[in-house]
């Protein structure tokens, strides 16, 4: 009989059986699904990142043959907002989970480095030597960190299509379906006090609108040291076997009145209304698992001449380019101890988007995805010819290449300039803004420009409301510099606009640089360096109360640089918003076409919104004669270990997992499980995403793909698709007999005890 308590659900200790696997066709009840939610699937049972909403509808008994041992109402309820998907938030652009009473969160090493790197100094570096709060006074607050709770999950899509329904051409379609999400997002916020959007589905084809619980004050508790959760470095990134401890636990406090507050010294920790109870029995091949989180995005709602441009431009270019910016940074970092420590988290994000890029086009090339999409489009195509109620289908599809074709003319300027976000904005694939000065200069224009507007008609982020996020932004930023890493990545910036052909140009750099020849370049940009104010904290709190006129009026060529910068990205926004414009009104309907033709359902591309995946744990074999078993244990690690970044395992762990007879729960240490491997539909946003055994309980982390696997976010290959993530085990012994973290441990509901030596 399965037993709830205080939102941590207990079930019979039987494991699934590995025969009850996927059936060969989902169940009418999917079917069904189909026509009410507009989604498009392949013939694959279990990929798909799935939504709160989808979770009740999906076939009970079906889930139950997967071997969840929950009813679907356990994992979400809509009707009250709880379940077991509310322990899992967003925290640093990753996911998350709550795993104790006391607000405790544990992610992915990764996503809280810049918390690490924060507080780190030549003299104390944390990043090296990890970080354990021993009390929650020892915590260290994050200026930038913050945690979104997941509330309710509300069906839109009539009300907001009504919107644009009447309002003319497609901009103007657009402009009205996005004022009605804003004003059904605005009239959330303040009847609940929580933090509301309006998220899109599919370019169109479903809207919902989403309220979360946003804490602010979030800090620090434990990050191992980077030999242990960046074990394997480059080397080991996106590969199997792994054997890297990528976790790390932070604590989200609330003010005295329980609500979300700024850091304070008078702030409480948040109690959850779900906390993932740890697994204390083991993990084994073939059981069920789910990963809850927040995927970034992926791509497979695209037409296939629109993947072939990711494949033959993009992921080409984002190689050269980083792979040149990588360089500048480590060769500065290794001359200057400080910059290193100050550049360590934006090559640590370039370093991993280089070798994605790598994966991608690997990925693409081996499994032919670019074609079998484009036979896949060729069929639904064909079909669509014969039914009278899909003939728009066709012509959506033409309207999607021209599309295409006309964003063709400008690729490489808009590349260049897409490089530099406009303030709270993204750059696609969660690079790190670079160079950061012309980042903070461009982003105080842009904030210039949004003031002199209406605020209901500012861009998001730029309203008053948005104003502390966007100095915390560029804050973080700044504490990322290097002044000669940012001059060096700024002249190999300049050095690319100018070899544009001429119809490509980009007017900010020709109006400064003009023909200058590579001399030139260097010593103008050290000018302007030299005398800039954008990185000094005062003047920059200042110019955000300036106009754009009293801000060119400062002689600050850097800053002048930046308005113009400005301008011309605000350019491309205005042409990329007529090309949105086109595809939210052609793709929902080509895209019900291929749903219509598919007859069974699948999740929407993953767009950072709450997901459930459902896989089992197993291995794979990415090539002809080598198999992978899906767990890696202690043994690997000191296998590895030769004394040498980045196999340089740290004392500490080494004395703990050499000790004779040293034990873990009645086997040899070295059995230890470390990382293991399960058929999860992931993708980037999943990293720190909590992995969920058929009962409820945690037993591990998402922190990777293989490389067989990066691209996965064009389709799904259950022969190839395996996520990789920490065991919790391996958590707990670290915590346990390393770091002797027992405070901690009793914290999570683990015992303290010292394993039999």
């Amino acid at each position: 009989m399965t037993r709830v308590r205080r939102g941590h659900y207990t079930a019979p200790m039987t494991r699934p059986q590995p025969s009850a696997r996927m059936p060969r066709r989902p169940l009418s009840a999917l079917v069904g699904l189909v026509a009410a939610l507009g989604f498009a699937a392949p013939a694959a049972a279990l990929d798909g990142k799935w939504t709160p909403e989808q979770v009740l509808q999906l076939e009970a008994r079906w889930l139950k043959r997967q071997g969840l041992q929950l009813p679907p109402s356990a994992l979400w309820d809509g009707r009250r907002g709880t379940g077991l998907l509310t322990g899992a938030v967003r925290i640093g652009g990753c996911s998350g989970a709550f795993v104790s009473s006391t607000g405790l969160i544990v992610t992915n090493h990764h996503c809280l480095f810049g918390a690490v790197q924060e507080h780190s100094t030549p003299q104390r570096d944390l990043m090296a030597q990890g970080f354990l709060a021993r009390s929650q006074a020892e915590e260290l607050p994050s200026s930038t960190l913050r945690v979104d709770i997941p509330k309710r999950f509300m069906d839109v899509t009539a009300d907001v299509l009504a919107a644009g329904a009447e309002a003319g051409d497609a901009q103007r379609r657009l402009a009205a379906i996005d004022t009605r999400r804003k004003a059904l997002a605005e009239a959330c916020a303040k009847d609940t006090g929580n933090r509301c959007e309006v998220a899109t589905f599919d370019d169109g084809v479903r809207y919902t609108l989403i309220e979360t619980v946003s804490l602010r004050d979030v800090r620090l508790v434990y990050a191992p040291p980077r030999a242990v959760g960046e074990y394997g470095g480059e080397i080991d990134n996106w590969s199997w076997p792994r054997h890297t401890g990528d976790f790390a636990i932070a604590r989200a406090y609330v003010g005295a009145d329980g609500k979300p507050a700024a850091h304070a010294e008078g702030n409480r920790a948040y109690v959850p209304e779900f906390v993932f109870p740890i697994a204390n029995d083991d993990l084994a091949a073939g059981d069920f698992v789910m990963i809850l989180g927040y995927p970034g995005i992926t791509y497979r709602s695209l037409i296939a001449e629109e993947m072939r441009e990711r494949r033959e431009r993009f992921f080409v270019r984002r190689e050269d380019v980083f792979g040149e910016w990588i360089g500048h940074l480590e060769a500065v970092g290794a001359a200057d101890e400080a910059a290193r420590i100050a550049l360590a988290a934006n090559v640590k994000g370039l370093a991993n988007r280089y070798k994605n890029a790598q994966g991608q086009i690997a990925g693409l090339d081996r499994g032919r995805i670019v074609a079998k999409q484009q036979a896949a489009d060729d069929a639904v195509a064909a079909w669509a010819a014969t039914r009278p109620e899909h003939a728009d289908a066709l012509a959506a599809r033409d309207a999607l290449r021209a599309v295409l074709a006309e964003r063709e003319a400008g690729w490489e300027r808009d590349f260049l300039l897409n490089l530099i976000p406009m303030g709270n904005e993204s750059v696609p694939g969660g690079i790190p803004p670079l160079p950061k000065a012309l980042y903070i200069a461009a982003t105080l224009a842009h904030h210039a420009r949004e003031a002199q507007k209406p605020e209901a008609e500012r861009a998001d982020g730029f309203d008053a409301k948005g104003r502390e996020t966007l100095v915390a932004r560029m804050r973080r930023e700044a504490g990322q510099y290097s002044e000669a890493a940012d001059r060096r990545v700024l002249a190999a910036l300049v050095r690319r606009a100018l070899a544009l052909p001429a119809d490509q140009r980009i007017a900010s750099i020709d109006a400064v640089f003009g023909a200058m020849s590579l001399a030139e370049i260097d010593a103008k940009v050290a000018d302007m360096y030299a005398a800039t104010q954008v990185l000094d904290a005062a003047e920059r709190d200042a110019m955000l109360d300036e106009d754009i006129a009293t801000l060119s009026a400062r002689d600050d060529a850097l800053l002048a640089l930046g308005i113009a910068w400005n301008a011309d990205l605000r350019a491309l926004r205005t042409r990329e918003r007529a090309w949105q414009a086109q595809a939210a009104l052609h793709r929902p309907v080509w895209r019900r076409a291929v749903a219509a033709h598919a007859g069974a359902p699948v999740a929407p591309d993953a767009n950072g919104t709450l997901r459930v995946s459902f896989a089992h744990v197993q291995g794979y074999a990415p090539r002809d004669g080598m198999t992978y078993t899906p767990f890696t244990t202690l043994a690997g690690v000191l296998q590895k270990h030769t004394g040498e970044e980045p196999f340089d395992a740290p004392a500490s762990l080494r004395r703990a997992a050499e000790a004779p007879g040293a034990q873990w729960r009645g086997r040899p240490v070295a059995e230890l499980p470390i990382n293991f491997l399960a058929d999860g539909d992931t993708s980037g946003g999943n990293s720190g995403s909590p992995v969920i055994d058929a009962r409820g309980r945690l037993v591990g982390i998402n922190f990777d793909r293989v490389w067989e696997n990066v691209a996965g976010d064009f389709g799904f290959n259950p022969a190839l698709s395996r996520n990789i993530s920490v065991d919790i085990r391996y958590m707990l012994w670290l915590l346990q007999d390393v770091e002797n973290a027992d405070a901690l441990l009793r914290e999570l509901g683990v015992a303290g005890e010292r394993s039999p030596r």
